[in-house]
């Protein structure tokens, strides 16, 4: 299909669900790096600048608003059971990125982790990084599969969104207690309700997938703290945050949601700087990059 019969397309199944005179998702490009086959965390560095990594090896890339690569790097002192999103987080000497390893297909891992390393800037994509603190995780009501964690700027606080409950639930751990400490156990904040379920026909078509579709599995927070972006496997889904509310009762509130993009399984997802605009891509290849502009 070729890029303007796509945006049609999208365009269409936006209107039906509601969303006639809101945009539709483009492809800027397609990851470009061909080991870029389990994309699963994306997150802005700078302006049309993301980093992104793979579910496996403890390798992250360097990418522009279009796929192209800019650079790569191992994340010395790290270890990669199940990464499965990014998050920029505000540190002592300045901006850090977040590696979740949580992933939990199975629900079995009683402890899992969050790396923090120093924000790379444009003259160090290639080079050599650590690694500068672990803190490890636990849930307390046991074990939980989570891709999707971002930082909250309002409640200064890192948001984990599980993925196999029924509603979603969400945690926090204080940004403060992240950094301060090697331990730490995230509180339950909230169900998160308002994803639209699977259809006999997203189960009768695909019995795995289909059976996931609506289960977040990516998510970030617009630098200003008002909008929460959550994919999953069939749509995206806009949370707005108003005045004086948190992102627990946010959270509970119906979001907008924008059928698509069309990859195979949707992971990854990201603001742009600005917040004006998310990135969205995909695990498999070829691994398009979408980008839906916000109203």
């Amino acid at each position: 299909m070729n890029r303007i019969a796509l945006v049609l397309s999208l365009s269409l199944l936006a209107s039906c669900h509601g969303n006639a005179e809101g945009p539709a998702f483009e492809i800027s490009g397609t990851l470009e790096n061909r080991k870029l086959d389990e994309a699963s965390g994306l997150q802005a560095l700078a302006d049309d600048t993301f980093l992104v990594h793979n579910d496996e090896k403890n390798e992250l890339f360097v990418i522009d608003g279009s796929g192209r690569h800019l650079g790569s790097f191992e994340l010395d002192g790290a270890k990669n059971r199940d990464w499965e999103a990014l998050a920029r987080v505000p540190g002592p000497h300045g901006p850090l990125i977040v590696v979740a390893d949580t992933g939990d297909n199975e629900a079995r891992r009683g402890k899992v982790h969050l790396y923090f390393f120093p924000l790379p800037t444009a003259d160090r994509y290639e080079d050599e990084h650590e690694s500068i603190h672990r803190l490890e995780v636990r849930y307390p009501d046991g074990p939980r599969d989570v891709e999707s964690v971002a930082y909250d700027p309002a409640g200064d606080r890192i948001l984990l969104l599980s993925k196999r409950d029924r509603p979603p639930r969400l945690y926090g751990i204080p940004l403060t207690t992240a950094l301060e400490n090697k331990k730490a156990e995230a509180t339950f904040l909230t169900t998160v309700p308002g994803f639209r379920p699977p259809t006999r026909r997203d189960i009768l078509v695909s019995p795995t997938r289909g059976r996931w579709v609506s289960q977040p599995t990516g998510m970030d927070i617009s630098p200003d703290g008002r909008m929460a972006a959550v994919i999953t496997y069939r749509s995206l889904y806009i949370f707005h945050r108003a005045d004086g509310q948190d992102w627990a009762e946010a959270f509970r509130s119906q979001p907008v949601e924008y059928l698509g993009p069309p990859g195979s399984y949707d992971e990854a997802v990201a603001f742009s700087r600005d917040g004006k605009t998310v990135y969205v891509t995909t695990e498999r290849r070829p691994a398009p990059v979408y980008r839906l502009t916000l109203p």
